[in-house]
């Protein structure tokens, strides 16, 4: 506790390059910005952004160049050829002489949006924003934007603002594969548990009314200084008075949220409670923790309720989880079709042929047509990045993840009780790597949920019948939920690989089927 009171919380002011939620309007409201701005903007970050060590920064990068070539080679075609351009200027010198954002280059401005928000600092957090307010300003309904915008205003800690859009979001999809009901629900939860912290810490402590307007940091730096004197019951109202300052000025949630802590752990360490390394000190420190008790519980909630959102049922439906045993003898002298998300599915018409199988096994965010891809789903394997189909009733779920942490919190948060009889556990989260003890040295690329599941079918060998329906690698296009379409075919995966391995073990291929027993 003692290293971290040298952190003081951050005074505020109009300078400010990224201003506290509640003293600023243009967070929450979408500033019009035109694209010209904005690619001028991104022109000039691609600048800054030298070789180094940080990944997140050469993803960016890279993400800029793409954008910056895409608008050099749209340019160049709408000034050599007349036809209906993608980037083009309405009449020149009129009020909208602005250029207009079109399809071939809005994803790779969102990309570049992405890329900056995973890196999490102010400037590339900046330039996140002001491509949500070019994307928004053209194309007020876009899903991505939206989205985009409240990630970005989550992360800055505008978590009123990261509401709003997120609400946008969902006014606009009828599918949340994503989980934002549920984390804009976990915000408001936690935002009503802190203000009630606080209401608690003013009422306890009237005297902090004195300190609250004043100067954030020089009223934390005298409680601190006191408190270091031994004077609990002077620093206290200053520590209090600073945090509310804090909350009524609109500071970033991360910011109030590192100040909490703070003033909890010396509370803690004035009443000498076990393990906080101080002891009793004065009429204030009498070793009894029980006033602290509440006050600690309600800091606990509001910072789980943000990072989990709230469980209607934490037993998820009576779900049972099943090993890489258990699940093997399920699966033992069965027929099982492994279906792709291609076009060459959606457009095919085996729908009777795969319903005729033992076991169907469908991946993310499969669409079901029934006289095309089956109506069917026994087992659904997916990555635990996103929530597709995860409302859709089926036998087995066996969701995929490379870290064990990230894994156990998206089904922690995307589980839904009662859509599946049975959950695979942890000895079944990473296939290829964890059973098949393949590392990235052998195989470089991230495993594809097809890949890890067909991996580990042919590992378990235990399947009469092992069939592949419609597998062109993306050949012939994505077939997925309509909310899943704008998603890209990654790059991280590598579908050449993975088509070399399949067809190395292939008995038998035909247009639509792979033969693997």
């Amino acid at each position: 506790m003692t290293k971290a009171r040298t952190r003081w919380p951050r005074q505020r002011d109009a300078e400010d390059s990224l201003p506290p939620e509640g003293g600023t309007s243009h967070l929450a409201t979408v500033q019009p910005t035109e694209l010209e701005t904005c690619l001028r903007a991104c022109a000039a970050h691609s600048g800054k952004l030298v070789a180094g060590l940080d990944r997140r920064r050469t993803a960016l990068a890279e993400a800029l160049r793409n954008l910056l070539a895409t608008h050099a080679g749209m340019e160049q075609t709408s000034s050599a050829v007349s036809p209906i351009p993608l980037l083009r200027r309405t009449a020149k010198g009129g009020a909208g002489s602005a250029l207009v954002l079109g399809d071939k280059l809005l994803d790779p401005l969102l990309a570049v949006g992405n890329k900056a928000l995973d890196c999490g600092y102010e400037d590339e957090l900046k330039l996140a924003i002001l491509i949500t307010d070019t994307v928004l300003t053209q194309r007020k309904r876009s899903r991505a934007g939206w989205r985009l915008r409240a990630r970005t205003l989550e992360a800055m800690g505008a978590e009123t603002a990261a509401v709003e859009a997120y609400e946008h979001y969902l006014d606009l999809t009828d599918e949340d594969g994503f989980g934002v009901a549920a984390k804009t629900a976990g915000l408001r939860v936690g935002a009503e548990r802190q203000s009630e912290l606080l209401r608690r810490l003013e009422r306890d402590c009237p005297e902090a009314a004195a300190f609250v307007g004043g100067s954030v940091t020089d009223s934390w730096a005298e409680g601190l200084e006191l408190h270091d004197r031994g004077s609990w019951n002077e620093a206290r109202p200053r520590l209090i008075g600073a945090l509310l300052t804090q909350d009524r000025a609109g500071a970033p949630v991360p910011e109030i949220q590192e100040a909490l802590a703070q003033y909890l752990g010396l509370a803690l360490e004035v009443s000498g409670a076990a393990g906080s390394g101080g002891s009793p000190r004065g009429s204030a420190g009498t070793g009894d923790v029980a006033p602290l008790t509440d006050l600690i519980a309600l800091y606990a909630e509001q910072r789980r309720s943000r990072m989990r959102g709230p469980i209607g049922d934490p037993t998820f439906g009576g779900v049972e989880w099943t090993t890489l045993g258990e699940f093997r003898n399920r699966i033992a002298g069965k027929s099982i079709c492994l279906i792709a998300n291609s076009q060459r599915v959606g457009t095919g018409s085996m729908g009777a042929e795969i319903d005729a199988y033992d076991l169907v096994v469908r991946f993310n965010s499969y669409k079901i047509d029934p006289s095309a891809t089956g109506k069917r789903t026994d087992i659904h394997a997916t990555i635990h990045k996103h929530g597709f189909n995860w409302d859709q009733k089926v036998h087995t779920r066996l969701v995929f993840g490379g870290t064990s942490g990230d894994w156990k919190y998206s089904l922690r948060n995307r589980l839904v009780p009662g859509a599946q009889k049975y959950l695979g556990d942890e000895s079944l989260r990473w296939p290829l790597r964890d059973i098949g003890k393949v590392g990235a040295d052998v195989w470089p690329a991230i495993p594809t949920s097809g890949f890890n599941m067909l991996w580990l079918l042919d590992y378990l060998d235990v399947s009469t019948q092992l069939d592949l329906i419609g597998f062109d690698f993306y050949e012939s296009g994505a077939y997925r939920l309509p909310a899943a379409m704008k998603m890209p075919i990654t790059s991280v995966h590598e579908y050449t690989s993975e088509k070399a391995w399949v067809m190395e073990r292939a008995q038998s291929v035909t247009d639509m089927r792979i033969r693997l027993r």
